[in-house]
This record gives structure tokens, C-alpha cells and sequence, in this order.
């Protein structure tokens, strides 16, 4: 693969930025992965998808990757990690199961869904609860550095302090000043010097399950400690990209720069990207809200909300025709179309291994697959990507009507662009064994309807005959009544 120009968009600067590694030819990158008190809903796999897309495409580049991504299963509180209940305990307490019991169930069904969108599995996957003593080193650290304190066995990352000579705020672009002026005073930090000081560590109450001894206390790590601990661990203090979801960068992210920045006496990540939530019905999807769907009742099609059951190939593709920092909402019409689209690009791919081939091209291949690489180097554009596989179908069904040639050298570029895109770069799934079983299934359903309509018409039944031909007409399937008898087609 020939070097490429790859341009990210960077959340910190707020523009599109030219892709340095921080070391040549190797790339670290680190993406905050889920809190496992729940069964992973389509919002939080949008993410972990397009951080996949993101892993995929470096790897295709030639780049040696080293993608980490945690698994939170310490059992932070709600609320930023500050107050409320902890998700995994309270979980715990309604299935009645020890909180890792939640932990491990949750797990597998994450790594369960991912597996079925055919996700890679990062290089590492570290848990927060596996890396404590790290985390204590770093509060250790920063309370060395002056900028954290200790209050009745809590310790607070003094903010105000940090704020004298560094930026806390540059990456969600808000002010501290404005910030202190605007937040009242509430019961739960009392302890603190001040509302935006975030736990470094939080002393359990005696119902808390979930704890570790420390220099301060019996207690649990903030929630934001585990990224800083794990990323610097498996990456070094300064590495190339920092992922997660929209609604990470503040306060997470912020309180990681912030963290890091303290600790390490560097910024510790060039690229922060951040993928864009999904609505459904117009709003955020969450768990929190209840207007959610999980993965599974999407591919089973038992849901109150879609038409019909969507395979994780689709329902993945469907995904990647927006940009991943676009928001993007769910619909029945969209996934229809989607799917409509995906078959099209399948069945050109099964066509490709037919056509056949001219001394010369009357199609420029090259120009063609270079435009793949410009969208994908463009902050990884996986729509204008899809558009120009489009353009391939195209070229496909063009050739295959003898309206344009190619040549055997073009046609293979054309397989190998075609092979590397959908499959190495975007990750789908061309199911052909799958395929095929079930549209000997669906030939066989409809060759059994064909057979009543045809008994219904002997019969005079001719209002049971069209009800028959309709109704599959309105589920896309044609009925051609011929000389030699009645033959169906799919529509597009």
C-alpha cells in the first residue's frame, strides 16, 4: 500500500487535521469501551462500529495498530461517578447475582453483539477492576503534584488549582469561570473546594460492595481515573488517538486531559475523536430514558418500533451511510432502503466472477478506486465511500449489458477495490451460504403459494387468485404468468 494523506477531524482543535503518528508506521489508539451493567443497545455499538471502521481502514493502510479499549466494571456511581446509586450493584441487587456475576453476563453479551456485526476485538481489552494499584499511583501522583486533595477519605482533583496554569475546558470549549458561576452548590460535595472538582478516589459507604483498601481509605476509584490509568499503561503518556461517544467529551474526556496533563506534565492525545449519537423517534437514545433498542431485537424483528427483522450486516451498513460524526435516526423506511442497497452491492459483487472481459477498458478503474481512498482519507467518510461502491454496481451492470468493457486487469483491480471495501475496510458480511439457504426457503414458500393460486383459478376463485398475486406484489415479489406457467421475481 502506497503511504496516504489522511486527514482526521481533531475535537480539540475543531478541525480537520493532517494524521501524524507518533511514531512512524505504528499507531496507538484508545477507545472508551462499555459499563457492563446492561445488554449493549445500538447507540453504544454505533460507537464501537465506527472506532472498528477506524481500526480496519489504519490496518488496511499498513499501519501497525495497538487499539485498546476498556471494559468499565468497577462500579462507579451515577452522576459523573460523584453520587447515586452504582448501575452494577443496583443491577446486582435486582437479578440478585454477585456484582461480577452482572460484570461477566454483560461482558459476553457485548462481545456476543460484537461478533455478530463482525467487529475485530481490540489488541487489548483491559479492565478497570484489574488496574487499581495503577489507578492509586496516579492519584498518588497528583496529590504530589499539588493539584488534588483528601477530605474525610475521599480525594478531589482540585480544579481551580489546575486551572492557574493549565486549560481545563479546551476540549468541550467551556470556561471554568463560567462554569463555577453557573452550577449551585448541591448537598453531595460538601467536601469539596469546589462544585467543578471532580473524585479521584470516593471512600464506600458500608452498603458499597464493590472496594479496595488505600492510602485514604476503604473505597473505589472516580470514574474517570480507569481511562488515564489504562491508556498510559498500554500506549505511553503521549499517543495518537483517543475515541469514544459524543456525550464523553465532557465530563469525561476533559477530566482524562485534565488527569494526564497533571500527572505527566504532557497532553496525552494528538487526535480526541468523537462518534455522534442515535436518535430514535427524534430523541437520544438511552438506557436511562427507556427509548432504546437492543441489537438482538433488531435482528429478531420482535420490536414495537421497525417493520421487520434486520440483519447485523444492514443494520451495520445502514450505519455507515452517515458520517460517523453525523447523528444519525433510526427508521424503518431508512433500513429498508439500506437493506434494498446492501443487496445491491452483494449481488455485483456475485456478478463480477461473470462478466467478461475486453482488450481494452472503456472504464477508468483507477481514477475510480482512488476516489475510495479520498473519501476514506477524508476523516474516514464512509458515505461518500458507500457512494462510489455504488458507482462500482454500476459499472457492473454496464459491463454485464455489454454497454462498457473492461479488461482482465481492470476487472481484477475492480474485484480486489470491490474485496478490500466492503469486506477488509467496512467489515460486512457477504453471508452467500446463508443467502442462498434462505432464498431456497423463500423459492419454496412462494412455489407453495403459487400452487394454491393456480388450484384457487381452477376453481373459479379468482378474487383468492388476486388476493394471492397482490399480496406478494406488496412484499416485493412478481408473479409472471406465462405458456409454460408461473414463474416469480424479486423486486428492488
Amino acid at each position: 500500500m502506497k503511504p496516504q494523506e489522511l486527514y482526521i477531524y481533531n475535537s480539540l482543535s475543531k478541525s480537520k487535521e493532517k494524521f501524524t503518528p507518533v511514531h512512524e508506521g505504528a499507531i496507538g489508539m484508545y477507545v472508551c469501551g462499555p459499563t457492563v451493567y446492561s445488554n449493549v443497545h445500538l447507540g453504544n455499538c454505533r460507537t464501537f462500529l465506527s472506532f472498528d471502521l477506524v481500526f480496519r481502514y489504519l490496518k488496511h493502510l499498513g499501519y501497525k495498530v495497538r487499539y485498546v479499549r476498556n471494559i468499565t466494571d468497577a462500579g462507579h456511581l451515577e452522576n459523573d461517578g460523584e453520587s447515586g446509586d452504582d448501575p452494577i450493584l443496583k443491577k446486582a441487587r435486582l437479578e440478585q447475582l454477585e456484582p461480577m456475576e452482572v460484570v461477566q453476563k454483560y461482558t459476553v453479551d457485548f462481545h456476543t453483539t460484537m461478533a455478530k456485526f463482525n467487529a475485530l476485538p481490540p489488541s487489548i481489552e483491559p479492565t478497570a477492576t484489574g488496574h487499581i494499584i495503577e489507578q492509586i499511583h496516579i492519584v498518588e501522583k497528583i496529590i504530589k503534584e499539588g493539584f488534588a486533595y483528601e477530605k474525610n477519605g475521599s480525594v478531589y482533583f482540585d480544579v481551580v488549582k489546575f486551572n492557574e496554569t493549565n486549560e481545563y475546558g479546551k476540549l468541550s470549549g467551556r470556561k471554568l469561570e463560567d462554569m463555577i458561576a453557573n452550577t449551585r452548590e448541591l448537598s453531595a460535595q460538601t467536601d469539596k473546594k469546589n462544585p467543578q472538582d471532580f473524585a479521584l478516589w470516593k471512600k464506600a459507604e458500608p452498603q458499597h460492595i464493590m472496594r479496595w483498601p488505600s492510602p485514604w481509605s476503604e473505597g473505589f476509584p472516580g470514574w474517570h481515573l480507569e481511562c488515564t490509568a489504562m491508556s498510559t499503561k498500554y500506549l505511553g503518556n503521549n499517543f495518537d488517538i483517543h475515541g469514544g461517544g459524543m456525550d464523553l467529551k465532557f465530563p469525561h474526556h476533559e477530566c482524562e486531559i485534565a488527569q494526564a496533563e497533571a500527572c505527566n506534565h504532557t497532553s496525552p492525545v494528538n487526535y480526541w475523536m468523537h462518534a455522534n449519537m442515535l436518535t430514535l423517534n427524534g430523541k437520544k437514545m438511552s438506557k436511562s430514558t427507556g427509548n432504546y433498542i437492543l441489537p438482538n431485537e433488531m435482528f429478531t424483528g420482535e420490536n414495537d418500533v421497525l417493520s421487520k427483522a434486520f440483519s447485523p450486516a444492514v443494520t451495520k451498513f445502514f450505519m455507515f451511510q452517515a458520517h460517523y460524526r453525523s447523528i444519525l435516526d433510526f427508521s424503518s423506511d431508512a433500513l429498508e432502503a439500506s437493506e434494498k442497497g446492501f443487496n445491491k452491492l452483494m449481488d455485483a459483487h456475485r456478478t463480477m466472477s461473470e462478466l467478461s472481459t475486453s482488450e481494452k477498458s472503456s472504464l477508468d478503474i483507477e481514477s475510480w478506486r482512488k476516489s475510495c481512498y479520498e473519501a476514506m482519507n477524508d476523516d474516514f467518510n464512509s458515505p461518500i465511500l458507500i457512494a462510489n461502491l455504488f458507482e462500482a454496481v454500476r459499472f457492473v451492470n454496464s459491463i454485464k449489458e455489454e454497454k462498457e468493457t473492461i479488461s482482465a486487469k481492470d476487472l481484477e483491480l475492480l474485484k480486489q477495490t470491490m474485496n478490500d471495501f466492503l469486506f477488509e475496510v467496512l467489515g460486512l458480511q457477504n453471508n452467500d451460504s446463508e443467502t442462498s439457504q434462505d432464498g431456497e426457503k423463500l423459492a419454496a414458500a412462494v412455489e407453495l403459494l403459487i400452487q394454491l393460486r393456480n388450484q384457487a383459478r381452477a376453481n373459479k376463485d379468482f378474487a383468492m387468485s388476486d388476493k394471492i398475486r397482490d399480496e406478494l406484489s406488496t412484499k416485493g415479489i412478481q408473479l409472471n404468468d406465462g405458456k409454460d406457467g408461473t414463474t416469480f421475481q424479486i423486486m428492488n
